[in-house]
């Protein structure tokens, strides 16, 4: 069965912005199922346009400003 993004419900979702990059911090159910944590981020091109890449490691800068809200999240799990 295909992903179908009608069935995936958002219950959380900040992001913070940083110089280059934003980091989204998101609860999501999908199909009515367990609350899963997910965390991305997205690279601002030069001409202004984000685009997904791979979260991989992350600043102490970083971090520190997603702890809290993967702690917010935690709430809405």
């Amino acid at each position: 069965m295909a992903f179908d993004k009608n069935l995936d419900k958002e219950l959380f979702h900040e992001e913070v912005e940083f110089e280059t990059t934003k980091i989204t911090v998101g609860v999501f159910a999908y199909n009515n199922g367990i609350p899963k944590l997910q965390v991305s981020r997205e690279n601002r091109s030069s001409e202004g346009d984000y685009s997904f890449n791979k979260l991989g490691r992350m600043t102490k800068e970083e971090a520190e400003a997603v702890i809290p809200l993967m702690k917010k999240a935690l709430e809405k799990m």
